[in-house]
């Protein structure tokens, strides 16, 4: 299993061995770091963000003499080169958005949902989007990689902006109001359960 994860919101980002040359990956990509291996990760542009998730801790940083290889290799995925589905094709959200031609979007990232354990993807939903993401698990994290929302939980008030790098969370069932601004959104979702859109 990869230890470490990256999901670019800003900026252009590369990681791998220290002697590859530099494949820069713009927002919405995403890699993963195997552990014990010697890497780099560099970046380049300005108001650099990225989304960084650690399987186990801790991270140390540790001197090259104590590297290490496992089975696993990087995986650096430009966004361009991210498989995405259509809803109608994945049978865990609604197949289409009410009054949108245009219809969500997942890209499978990691893991496996069939085994009721940790997996990682990507949705898109489009401008203008309004509903609910509701989700079944025991733990569900949503990250904001590209576009903004405008994002309610039954326990707040009011709603709240989130922009990229912002991020809403659940334990146990949740109903996460969303309404899309005038940008597509995409979400990077970690979660050991499902989720449906209503």
């Amino acid at each position: 299993m990869y230890p470490i994860r990256g999901v670019v919101i800003n900026g252009l980002f590369h990681n791998d061995d220290p002697e590859a040359e530099n494949e820069w990956m713009p927002a919405g990509s995403f890699w993963t770091q195997p552990k014990g291996q010697v890497h780099i990760t560099s970046a380049k542009g300005e108001n650099l963000l990225a989304y960084i998730e650690i399987e186990e801790g801790p991270y140390l940083v540790k001197p090259t003499e104590e590297a290490f290889h496992t089975d696993e290799v990087p995986l650096n995925m430009d966004q361009s080169n991210i498989v995405w589905l259509n809803a109608a094709d994945i049978r865990w959200i609604s197949k289409s958005v009410a009054g949108s031609q245009t219809q969500a979007k997942v890209a499978m990232l990691w893991g496996d949902k069939n085994e009721q354990q940790f997996y990682g993807s990507m949705l898109k939903l489009p401008a203008g989007f309004a509903g609910k993401l509701v989700s079944h698990a025991g733990s569900f994290k949503a990250v904001v990689i590209k576009g903004d929302l405008q994002y309610q939980f039954p326990k707040l008030e009011q709603a709240v902006k989130l922009t990229p790098g912002s991020y809403f969370a659940s334990s146990d069932n949740g109903d996460h109001q969303l309404s899309v601004g005038e940008r597509e959104l995409v979400l990077y979702i970690r979660t050991n359960g499902e989720f449906e859109l209503k």
